[in-house]
């Protein structure tokens, strides 16, 4: 008699969750290298909701494995394997093991699942199984996806579709991930080692298409490559929804547009744009807002509190996908109004002696100058700190010249250590190369993260604005700061 792949019977645990049945007699086992981790943290939730064993290993404990261990999985502290695979007896040893793209064919934990001839995956062959049966949207781009996934979950939630999610970052009230019961799921795609290639949407979001990653993608040739891949990917009857503000999505519509496909629609600010936002400016609430018009005709009048223009459009994409999931126009107007942010996307710390620290995720040029044009039209006149953390050394290298104006629009702008991440180097001395092609009249290479903040703490006064921003530990530098702040008395 054949046995049940791992595929087989992950698709069948899926799909007794939709119909509301258990996961059956025998579910699969899971174990995740990595599992702390934003992917794959957010995997294992959805895997436990759907009553599918799972079990895994990182680096360090943190809130998501605590909260992890708190649903029912098994967390290992340490990433490393003897006699049993990961300390699991044998009648307990995973069917597949889901690796998160840092752990390299060194990692002996992955060695002995290898010995064990268990099979050992990455996300882009997990995902086909695991969303079988699911009408997927899945949520693209350089800059937005996690803030525009947020949105459009928060918004089919408030019209009664409880959709399946998956979030890169933590949504207050929702977390980052749930199993859902419709048979909607919605997905940031993560292009970070071609992740979304493993995904067939029925939509499919292009927030922006700008070079990124430039240890998985070496041009930006090879980039917007990847993005065609991930469009050409669609399910037929689908639809791709695309800024018309951004030059890169814009060349991938025109490429990928014509002839036989998905249908495709635009959004943005500009003349032309499918769904289009009219008369832009500061809103009541701290964002902007705007009047909202398709193919000319006005659908009603969007209102944010999340600040600046770039989650103006990301608003836009999020009202577009809702309308087509059938949620009515002045729903989806209202959802957003409120709306309030994600975590570390322009998240506010706290305000200690007239200090404002707020903290955000932004590690790309583009990021950074458009998190702090929001930061000035908020906070006006008030003086602006920029605070750095420069993630990776590939992505410090090859994006160095576009830090040049990124921080026009802070007052005073520091700049430390490069967070390594999976790479290696001199932290500082890339910093400093940070700083020196910048052409900020008031940028200084601040060093660690406990230096930068004694810095901050001996110069900041009364009415100063902080703004912690990286993909790493910055937002330590903000915390430390609210901490010395406090004990000033």
């Amino acid at each position: 008699m054949r046995r049940e792949t791992w595929q087989q019977r992950l698709q069948q645990a899926a799909s007794a969750h939709l119909r509301g049945g258990s996961a059956g007699a025998a579910p699969p086992r899971v174990h995740l290298i990595g599992i702390g981790g934003a992917g794959l943290s957010a995997i294992a939730h959805v895997l436990l909701e759907q009553g599918i064993g799972v079990s895994g290993s990182d680096r360090q404990e943190s809130e998501r494995t605590r909260r992890l261990a708190a649903a029912g999985a098994r967390i290992f502290g340490r990433q490393e394997a003897a006699g049993e695979f990961a300390g699991l007896p044998a009648r307990e040893q995973p069917d597949v093991v889901l690796i998160s793209s840092a752990v390299d064919e060194a990692n002996q934990e992955r060695q002995a699942a290898q010995r064990l001839g268990i099979p050992i995956v990455k996300r882009d062959s997990f995902l086909p199984p695991f969303l079988a049966g699911r009408e997927v949207i899945a949520v693209s781009g350089t800059h937005g996806k996690s803030t525009t996934t947020a949105m459009i979950v928060q918004t089919l939630h408030a019209s009664g579709c409880d959709a399946g999610y998956i979030i890169g970052a933590d949504l207050p009230g929702y977390g980052n991930a749930h199993a859902g019961t419709s048979r909607v799921f919605v997905i940031e795609a993560d292009e970070y080692d071609r992740m979304f290639h493993g995904l067939t949407p029925a939509v499919a979001v292009v927030t922006n298409v700008e070079w990124d990653h430039p240890d998985c993608y070496l041009s930006p040739a090879s980039f917007s490559e990847a993005f065609r891949q991930f469009v050409a990917q669609v399910r037929g009857g689908g639809c791709v929804i695309s800024c018309g503000d951004d030059a890169g999505a814009e060349a991938l519509r025109q490429e990928c547009a014509a002839g036989v496909g998905p249908a495709w629609l635009t959004y943005g600010l500009n003349d032309g744009c499918d769904v289009r936002a009219v008369g832009a400016a500061a809103g009541a609430q701290g964002g902007f807002a705007a009047t909202v018009e398709q193919e000319g005709s006005s659908i009603g009048r969007l209102e944010l509190q999340a600040p600046g223009v770039h989650n103006l459009r990301n608003a836009l994409a999020a009202l577009t996908v809702a309308r087509r999931c059938g949620v009515p126009a002045a729903q989806v107007l209202a959802s957003l109004q409120e709306y309030a942010g994600i975590g570390r996307r322009f998240e506010l710390k706290g305000t200690r002696k007239g200090v404002t620290v707020i903290d955000d995720y932004a590690h790309h040029p583009t990021e950074v100058a458009a998190t702090l044009a929001a930061a000035r039209a908020r906070f006006g006149d008030r003086r602006i700190w920029a605070v750095f953390q420069p993630h990776t050394f590939s992505r410090t290298h090859a994006l160095l010249h576009s830090f040049a104006r990124s921080f026009d629009d802070a007052d005073a702008a520091l700049v430390t250590d490069v967070y390594a991440a999976r790479e290696s180097g001199d932290r500082a001395a890339s910093a400093a190369e940070v700083t020196a092609a910048s052409v900020h009249p008031s940028i200084r290479h601040s060093g660690d993260v406990e230096n930068t903040s004694a810095l901050l703490h001996a110069e900041v006064v009364a009415g100063d604005v902080v703004l912690t921003l990286g993909a790493g530990t910055s937002h330590r530098i903000g915390e430390l700061l609210l901490e010395r702040l406090a004990a000033d008395g």
